[in-house]
């Protein structure tokens, strides 16, 4: 009997462990045509949805329940909120932009949209591109970076020391994703400030030299028609932009 009761007790002691583990780790993935189908969300997002397709990015992002997440370059708060809904009330994401940024360009939008219930989960941080990670923030799942990478050249940013920074702040494993509107080979990031492009093999030239492997691309928000050449709010046709996906290791 004592040997039986020695041989159950350290499996009952595992299997708490592991459940006390399990609870500490991100959850399943939401449903994220639900979530991008909620009533609650405007009709400015909703028009926004057709160019952006957030049902494809969450998606690509991994995004799930729990997750601590990095939103970068946030503007008015349209991804901010997707991943907020998408990390659930476990989760937590962080809203970042500079005081220049949301000063010239953001005007209040951001701080408007905290009001809505689906921002519960969000920390709104007003730091540099530099040094975007709030002290708090350790051990991120994710980062992202959708449509603002192409932005810090002509801001000066120093994006090596950005990134690096990025790097020490996402847990193994951890993902940073990017998304932005692509410049012609060649290109390099001279189109930051004219055109808002920003060429695709010199991004991830950069992020891959703070440490980063390369994961995964994805093609749906490709468009070949796109010249690459023209500035993006004047297209006649859909803008040709690259998501891509970086792990630390």
């Amino acid at each position: 009997m004592k040997l039986r009761r020695c041989a159950v007790v350290p499996s009952v002691l595992l299997i708490g462990a592991l459940i006390a583990g399990c609870a500490g780790m991100p959850g399943m993935a939401p449903d994220y045509r639900a979530l991008v189908a909620a009533p609650d969300r405007t009709d400015a997002d909703r028009a926004n949805d057709a160019r952006r397709k957030p049902e494809q990015m969450l998606a690509f992002a991994g995004v799930r329940s729990g997750m601590k997440v990095l939103d970068m370059s946030a503007g008015g708060g349209y991804s901010t909120e997707l991943l907020a809904r998408a990390a659930g009330p476990q989760g937590v994401v962080y809203g970042q932009d500079s005081k220049q940024v949301l000063e010239q360009t953001v005007k209040g939008r951001f701080d408007q949209r905290m009001k809505a219930p689906a921002m519960k989960n969000v920390v709104h941080v007003v730091r540099d591109y530099e040094d975007p990670v709030p002290p708090e923030a350790r051990g991120l799942d994710l980062v992202t970076i959708f449509y603002g990478y192409h932005d810090l050249p002509a801001m000066g940013v120093d994006r090596a020391k950005m990134n690096r920074r990025i790097f020490e702040s996402l847990k193994s494993g951890g993902s940073y994703v990017i998304a932005d509107h692509a410049a012609k080979a060649g290109a390099g990031v001279g189109p930051s400030k004219s055109l808002h492009r920003i060429e695709e093999s010199v991004l991830r030239r950069e992020v891959e030299a703070a440490g980063f492997r390369f994961a995964a691309e994805a093609d749906f928000l490709r468009s070949p028609p796109d010249p690459r050449e023209e500035i993006v709010f004047r297209l006649k046709v859909p803008v040709d932009n690259f998501v891509l996906k970086f792990v630390k290791p």
